[in-house]
């Protein structure tokens, strides 16, 4: 199970290598020294960035407010789809103890 990092490592780590990437070669180059100098994987910390880039309408892609509110969504969907199955089951349940009567 991967560690969980604290959120405001992650957040200086980010801060860090968008303040300084200008100073290095190459974004990798920025990452991986941040990355040393954090104790964070330069994989994760690359992803961060691009998140960051992302939020901020430097990068196309899903923005982490857009990401939340499509997990917020398949969940409500889920959920919607639940009932109507028991709502389903409920009717044909009442449905056929009503022709038994009958």
């Amino acid at each position: 199970m991967p560690k969980k990092i604290d959120p405001a490592v992650r957040e200086r780590a980010v801060r860090l290598v968008l303040e300084h990437r200008a100073e290095y070669p190459s974004n990798a180059k920025a990452i991986a020294a941040v990355a040393r100098q954090e104790g964070v994987g330069a994989e994760s910390l690359r992803r961060w960035v691009v998140q960051a880039d992302i939020d901020a309408g430097n990068r196309d892609g899903q923005t982490t407010e857009e990401h939340a509110e499509i997990r917020r969504l398949k969940a409500e969907n889920k959920e919607l789809r639940d009932k109507v199955a028991i709502l389903k089951a409920a009717t044909t349940y009442v449905g056929d103890r009503c022709q038994a009567v009958a």
